[in-house]
């Protein structure tokens, strides 16, 4: 498996000083309209990776389930091996003739007797680089309200994802991951610079959480966070709540799409970062003393 970095936590993050390459990075966000027929999703994000590569990005990520529909019942039917298949063969292709980067959103993976909700992640040589499953599955059930169980259908990951790409470490995680700030932490700890979250959030949670969960995991982990939706499609199951966005380390939204198909460009600058750290050094003044967040894989 291609899922977890083997560094070890620093419990006061002594060793982050200087771990981030000088300069910037950019990156573009692909926020797309998903339709039934996958070929079709498929062959419009490759057109927009090399779009993203002619306007100067070096890293491209994608939505959460940009190949298929999102739900439940659609998850078996769209699912394929990874790397093995026709999606991952696509990104591989891709991001190897556009020289760029792509944190491949996700799709549902097949593995055996168990699907998964997956991100992959192509290095500018079409290698694969990272395989981040979906830790935290969304299972809810509000009486005379919503019921909707991913564990039906889905297994959960198991290990925490982060990947290197140009002297820069970046974290992945997908959608309710967002909301847990201890994975984050944990990436963080490990050396990140940047968090790449694809997400496909409703229209009750988008606008009450999105940015706010955005903006929570930039300040309190000093980093830079990316959150990559997929377009809002009001005749879908699921309307997704779009609005693809970038977070600075200060906490600001620097750059934000509506809820219509665009791309999302952004310099993450290393400079802004590091005066972050410097100004409120929250990672060498942690009482872990007291409390600590570790990684148990």
């Amino acid at each position: 498996m291609y899922e977890s970095s083997t560094d070890a936590v620093h419990p006061r993050f002594s060793r982050n000083r200087k771990i981030f390459k000088t300069g910037g990075l950019k990156i573009a966000l692909i926020q797309s309209t998903v339709g039934p027929d996958k070929a079709k999703n498929v062959s419009h994000i490759v057109r927009e990776i090399h779009k993203a590569k002619e306007n100067g990005a070096q890293v491209v990520a994608l939505g959460e389930c940009f190949n298929s529909p999102y739900g439940t019942k659609y998850f078996e039917e769209y699912a394929e091996e990874v790397p093995a298949g026709e999606t991952c063969r696509a990104l591989s292709k891709a991001a190897a003739e556009a020289g760029v980067c792509v944190v491949g959103g996700s799709v549902p993976e097949r593995c055996g007797d168990k699907l998964y909700n997956t991100c992959t992640v192509w290095d500018s040589k079409g290698k694969l680089l990272a395989q981040h499953r979906k830790m935290h599955l969304f299972d809810i059930d509000v009486p005379n309200k919503i019921k909707f169980k991913e564990s039906d259908v889905l297994s959960p990951g198991q290990q925490v994802t982060t990947f290197d790409y140009e002297g820069v470490r970046i974290g992945v995680g997908i959608c309710y991951d967002l909301r847990f700030g201890e994975l984050a932490h944990i990436m963080a700890a490990n050396g990140c610079s940047l968090l790449i979250y694809p997400g496909a959030f409703n229209m009750v949670t988008g606008p009450r959480h999105w940015e706010l969960l955005a903006r929570a995991r930039a300040n309190d982990q000093q980093l830079w966070v990316a959150l990559v939706s997929p377009a809002r499609d009001e005749n879908a199951e699921y309307v997704a709540w779009g609005h693809s966005m970038v977070v600075s380390p200060w906490g600001d939204v620097v750059q934000e799409l509506d809820e219509k198909p665009g791309t999302l460009f952004a310099d993450i600058s290393f400079t802004t970062l590091e005066d972050v750290r410097l100004a409120i050094p929250i990672r060498t003044q942690r009482r872990t003393d007291v409390y600590d967040t570790i990684a148990k894989k």
